[in-house]
């Protein structure tokens, strides 16, 4: 006999969820292998539509709720309506879940309905499903077309020197690294030095014609203001989660994210497209600023991906192990975590990539990560990062390389975004098929050192 029960499906969510560091830390998780699993089978038999009338997170106390149940799409959501969360993973394995229905179901799903099934798949099962996903977004050059891989540009400097960041582009950029964005995290929140900035990217993008966008990942408001005062602002970024609360310790509501993708939107400045919201996430945020609402913090990851579709982002990654070891433990639970955020993400429809990393105090290291990049990138992950040997000197966390781009690439065949690769070979970086060219080290690009 079963001698678990659960007063509510918040509580059924948490216990079915697999191991993870931070459920146990709020005390969520599963007592017993045992109760993990019989919390599975009761899961299985939760139906689809139980997730519209019990929302997880109160309706009148959050508006990530709120955006979550006023936004839903009950036509798309009709075809999937009758199952169960068990059937429901039945039928994203069979071939009757293909490209084009995935595409047209993604506005009728919820996050906490993806999120539920996740919890019931293998990570091969999350594979496959993702795989099945394409989700394109432009702003100017074309991200996430099959068979494609992007990667960010990460060309960090603990001071912001611009002659250290110069140095990092061009080393990304001589080995094809940068179709995703161009993107630093700054270490000063000083809006002339993120001016500044701004405008080292612009300008080598505009000398040199690269058919990509640039970010400064600072704060929301920041950007506003930047774009207030003339600055060349491409993307717009912000650090998201899946409850009210946690947002709040971010410094953002939904309509300081509305303000920000008005204001970049404003300048008119992708050529192909206009997604230009960029946002980061990460399992365990909401637990760090106690706005877990005891909801377990893979759900909540997925309900922050909720809040970035409202806003039809260019990209959106989850720096999965960044937070640190006291949410995900291991190099297990590192690559779990990143298979779930990368299916659910997808599914929702969202451009996901994943920042495959670890902090030097985790119990994991790069053949983890090694393992991470390749189920993600055979799921066709849209990006990755590429940082200086994997190694950022600013956030002093481990990520990968642009060598490790190249090795993905090498193995499955994976090119990057066209308008990158086409311009890659007519400035002579790469052949006609994306290879990288033995004469790239007397590059013109080299003067962004001078």
């Amino acid at each position: 006999m079963n001698r678990w029960t659960y007063p509510d499906l918040k509580t059924l969510m948490a216990k079915a969820s697999p191991l993870r560091s931070g459920d146990v830390l709020a005390g969520l998780a599963a007592e017993t292998a045992e109760e993990n699993v019989l919390a599975k089978m009761s899961l299985a038999d939760v139906p689809l539509k139980r997730f519209l009338a019990e929302p997880l997170v109160p309706y009148d106390e959050d508006e990530v709720t709120r955006l979550i149940l006023d936004s839903h799409d009950a036509a798309a959501f009709a075809p999937v309506s009758h199952m169960t969360v068990g059937q429901f993973r039945d039928w994203l394995l069979s071939d009757a879940a293909d490209t084009a229905a995935l595409a047209q179901l993604a506005p009728g799903l919820t996050p906490e309905m993806v999120a539920a099934v996740s919890k019931l798949m293998r990570n091969q099962d999350l594979i496959l499903a993702a795989k099945k996903v394409t989700v394109v977004t432009r702003f100017r050059d074309t991200i996430g077309l099959p068979g494609r891989l992007s990667t960010r540009l990460q060309p960090n400097h603990p001071t912001d020197d611009p002659k250290g960041v110069a140095a990092s582009m061009l080393d990304g950029l001589l080995l094809g690294s940068g179709d995703a964005v161009i993107g630093v995290n700054p270490a000063s929140d000083n809006l002339a030095t993120l001016g500044d900035l701004m405008r080292l990217l612009d300008e080598a993008i505009q000398r040199f014609q690269i058919p990509t966008q640039s970010c400064i990942l600072t704060h929301v408001t920041s950007s506003i203001e930047l774009i207030n005062r003339g600055a060349p602002v491409d993307l717009v970024f912000q650090s998201i989660a899946g409850t009210q609360a946690a947002n709040a310790s971010f410094g953002v509501d939904l309509a300081v994210l509305r303000e920000g993708l008005d204001a970049g939107r404003s300048l008119g400045r992708g050529t192909v497209g206009d997604n230009l919201m960029y946002f980061e996430t990460g399992q365990g945020s909401a637990l760090s600023a106690g706005a877990h609402h005891g909801v377990d913090q893979q759900t909540l990851e997925a309900r922050a991906y909720g809040v970035a579709r409202a806003f039809a982002p260019l990209l959106v990654n989850t720096v999965v192990g960044f937070i640190g070891p006291e949410y995900l433990y291991d190099g297990k639970q590192i690559i779990r975590a990143g298979l779930e955020d990368h299916f659910c993400g997808k599914l929702l429809g969202l451009p996901l990539g994943c920042d495959v990393c670890y902090t030097n105090h985790a119990q994991a290291d790069q053949d983890d990560m090694d393992t991470l990049l390749t189920l993600l990138a055979t799921a066709e992950v849209t990006f990755i990062m590429g940082v200086p040997g994997a190694d950022d000197i600013m956030l002093n966390y481990q990520s990968t390389s642009f060598h490790d781009a190249l090795y993905v690439r090498e193995l499955l065949g994976l090119r990057r975004a066209p308008e990158f690769e086409a311009w890659m070979s007519q400035v002579g970086l790469a052949d006609a098929a994306g290879r990288l060219s033995a004469d790239a080290g007397r590059h013109p690009l080299l003067e962004l050192l001078s």
